[in-house]
């Protein structure tokens, strides 16, 4: 003759010692079970048991039970109870779960295999809750629209953009200029493109090229000479902006 009493004794016993704190007694009131017999709560979560449930578990379950009198050889009273975040229809489809597992295991103890079940159903439920909000952010992170930022291009801003590259370009075709051109009467002084078509330009280029050689071996090369070139452009670049303006403004008289 099976004595039950004994094994509900045992089976206690092993779920105090594996559970710990996830496992306690409560009073038969607080069961939702029509019993006067020893009811025990066991807390479950999707998480791992040694993350802080409190502060990062979204749900948490309370699986209720109670020995008959003749368990294992029937199921034990069964109960589920949301701690938090679990819908009521989510625990009656648990609940309904459980008590099927339960009747394909009657002859041995079985709330471990239950606590087992319930957890990883709680596992699979909502890990796909969580998989469908981080579908629903990214749909909504794609839906965003896109506001270009910067200053507004106008025909002002635009026209003195216009003046500064030609100033830039007109300073870049001096480089390339001999000195004699650069110091020759205006009426003589060919402009860029005249001396470009005259041939002189890849002669100069081929000169520039020479020079730059001799300047890498020159060990003594003076730095002094970077920052007065540098302010010889800025002359250069002013100065082409002046007589561009003063021309613009003698046309502009001239009608």
């Amino acid at each position: 003759m099976t004595d039950h009493l004994q094994e509900q004794e045992m089976e206690i016993e092993a779920l105090e010692a594996i559970l710990m704190d996830e496992f306690q007694e409560i009073h038969p009131s607080e069961s939702g079970l029509n019993t006067s017999n020893r009811c025990f709560q066991i807390t479950l979560s999707p998480q791992e048991d040694e993350t802080d449930e409190s502060s990062t578990t979204p749900v948490q379950l309370g699986l209720i039970f109670a020995h008959t009198e003749k368990y294992p050889d029937e199921i034990p009273l069964l109960n589920v109870k949301s701690i938090r975040g679990i819908h009521t229809s989510d625990l009656k489809v648990l609940k309904e779960k459980l008590e099927q597992e339960a009747l394909d295991n009657l002859g041995m103890a079985m709330i471990y295999t239950l606590v087992s079940s319930a957890k990883d159903w709680l596992s699979e439920r909502f890990a796909q809750d969580a998989d469908n909000d981080d579908d629903d952010e990214d749909v909504a992170e794609k839906d965003e629209v896109i506001v270009p930022h910067g200053e507004p291009v106008t025909i002002d801003t635009f026209l003195a953009w216009r003046d500064r590259f030609e100033a830039e370009l007109a300073l870049e075709r001096a480089k390339l200029m001999p000195e004699s051109a650069l110091t020759a009467p205006k009426e003589k002084r060919l402009n860029g493109r005249e001396w470009f078509e005259s041939g002189r330009a890849s002669t100069a280029k081929g000169a520039m090229a020479i020079d730059d050689e001799e300047d890498e071996d020159d060990e003594d090369f003076d730095f002094d000479d970077d920052e007065d070139f540098e302010d010889d452009e800025d002359d250069m670049l002013e100065h082409y902006l002046a007589e561009k303006d003063s021309s613009v403004h003698s046309s502009s008289r001239g009608v």
